[in-house]
């Protein structure tokens, strides 16, 4: 088991966003978090990475492991350099003040010195080809599409091996949102691991082999993609039947 969620209660302030919840993803898998707004998703992955937003959740009890090891107490720096987890964030925040291959270079500020990452680039390019016709532009001036695949492209340049995604398909047009999920498929299947949040559950569940479903902090089903699809409560609250 790569990463386990343990009996999670996490708070902010007085408000308690998660309210024990447990999942695990195993190495090679592809394992999507879905359900409303306001559910605990964007909690769940600012706990697994460390990573504080403004007001930073307080984990109140339970645990998170890494290869069996516990990692509450492990830096957001660490996560990135010594686990190789990297977060694709709702919004994808990037610098929009930089370009593109200016973006991909400070990704990699962390790792080894002296390291050529020419390979690494190319890999970038030939996976996300509009980056490449765009390396050398402001990534402001990049369509949301465009954006989306640079912070997907911006971690993968931490070395990481483990990729959290939150809601990457948000504002994105239809053809973008495919080429995007095609492109985390290829990785997937190139031995990347995934764990997704999407809104949009009908595709997060075809590109996931499981899922969990989140409600107000707490899993409120969860199983193989088919088992979700299948299932009517979640298909009424969450596929639109």
């Amino acid at each position: 088991m790569l990463l386990s969620v343990e009996n999670l209660i996490v708070k902010y302030g007085n408000i308690q966003a998660l309210h024990g919840i447990s999942f695990h993803v195993n190495e090679g898998e592809i394992v999507t978090l879905i359900g409303a707004n306001g559910a605990g998703k964007t909690t769940s992955l600012h706990s697994i990475t460390r990573l504080p937003p403004p007001e930073a959740p307080k984990v109140v009890s339970g645990d998170i492991k890494f290869k069996g090891q516990s990692i509450l107490k492990t830096s957001p720096s660490a996560v990135v350099k010594d686990l190789k987890v990297a977060l694709v964030p709702e919004g994808r925040h990037i610098f929009g003040n930089l370009t593109v291959m200016e973006n991909l270079i400070l990704a990699t500020y962390a790792r080894e010195k002296g390291t050529d990452f020419s390979g690494e680039y190319h890999r970038i390019f030939e996976l996300f080809p509009r980056l490449k016709e765009r390396r050398d532009q402001r990534s402001e001036s990049l369509s949301g599409g465009e954006q989306q695949m640079l912070a997907v492209g911006r971690a993968l340049m931490t070395g990481c091996t483990f990729l959290l995604l939150d809601e990457p398909s948000m504002g994105l047009a239809p053809v973008l949102k495919y080429e995007v999920f095609r492109t985390l498929k290829r990785l997937n299947e190139e031995g990347m691991t995934i764990l997704l949040i999407e809104q949009n559950a009908n595709l997060a569940l075809q590109l996931a082999g499981r899922g969990y479903v989140l409600d107000t902090g707490q899993i409120a089903a969860h199983g193989t993609s088919e088992e979700l699809l299948g299932n009517p409560e979640v298909k009424k609250a969450y596929l639109g039947g």
